[in-house]
């Protein structure tokens, strides 16, 4: 028996030491170097929206067009 314990409870400490060093690892990386970030960010994009459609009309052209259809009714 060592002087820290059984293998098993070194083996207990060691996965700790991984569980928590890795978040913290992480953090410092990104933390530190914000291009690494935005190369992830940029790399995974999971919502891909459209191109943008042309504009809908505004009220004041809508209306206009209603009475444009209005006036050629009429002259039929």
């Amino acid at each position: 028996m060592t002087s820290l314990g059984t293998s098993k409870e070194i083996l207990e400490i060691a996965k700790f030491a991984v569980y928590v060093s890795v978040p913290i690892g992480l953090m410092y990386f990104f933390a530190n170097n914000t291009g690494n970030l935005q190369k992830v960010i940029n790399n995974r994009q999971y919502v891909v929206y459209p191109p943008e459609a042309p504009r809908p009309p505004s009220p004041e052209e809508m209306r206009e067009m209603a009475r444009e259809l209005a006036r050629k009714r009429e002259r039929q």
